[in-house]
């Protein structure tokens, strides 16, 4: 294994649950008058934590979003994420198969939501305590700072670390940590995985995995 610690995304890398997430605020932002189909909003707030996502809804509409829009939205999600919400396939082996290598979660989302979802899928237990959330901060992904915040957590160089990212925003933060990042394009929400690697290709990561068992020959079986 020549990667010091391996540091996930959560959602579309873990949870295959970005469909699910962007149905849900399209869905929220037009019952409040801010008119937006599925693609738009993964288009355009894909990959961010919650403050970066009400910036650029609110600039984009002109207006601020109601006060109690994040509750609403929250309730409306909950319902569409109790039906049929699981991990993306493969993710469950690989991580069984890092043995003893550290690894965290280095994730936009709320850490309840993500502690919530692990128990569902059974996979809480490779994580310990090393969840870490950037819902809340003001400089969320693409900054670096979420990742910087769990290599410091796990105890590694952040340059010895590899990074498994699904979106640009994400693949952005992981790069200006100064981490190995893999795109990987295996969950749901990406329905031409070879235009989403080039994608990715172009953000700059070092890798793009289809699915977890092209990952796992890259991240485990390197010389």
């Amino acid at each position: 294994m020549s990667f010091a610690a391996i540091i996930f995304d959560f959602d579309g890398v873990i949870a295959d649950s970005e469909v699910r997430a962007n149905l849900s605020l399209s869905e929220s932002l037009t019952a409040a008058g801010m008119p937006t189909t599925y693609e738009e909003s993964l288009r355009d707030y894909y990959g961010h934590n919650w403050q970066e996502t009400q910036r650029r809804i609110e600039a984009r509409f002109g207006r601020l979003l109601p006060p109690d829009f994040r509750e609403t939205h929250r309730t409306r999600a909950r319902a569409r994420f109790m039906d049929g919400f699981d991990a993306v396939p493969g993710v469950a082996d690989f991580l069984g198969a890092l043995g003893a290598t550290p690894r965290a979660i280095a994730s936009s989302s709320r850490a309840e939501y993500i502690d919530w979802a692990l128990g569902l899928f059974g996979l809480r237990h490779h994580f310990a305590d090393h969840i870490y959330s950037a819902d809340g901060w003001d400089r969320g992904k693409p900054h670096p700072d979420i990742y910087l915040a769990a290599a410091k957590g796990l105890g590694v160089d952040p340059a010895a670390c590899l990074a498994i990212e699904d979106s640009p925003t994400g693949a952005r933060a992981a790069i200006a940590a100064g981490m190995t990042v893999v795109g990987f394009c295996g969950a749901g929400h990406i329905v031409d995985r070879a235009g989403h690697g080039e994608t990715l290709r172009g953000v700059g990561v070092h890798h793009v995995a289809p699915t977890y068992e092209a990952l796992h020959a890259f991240a485990l079986h390197r010389a």
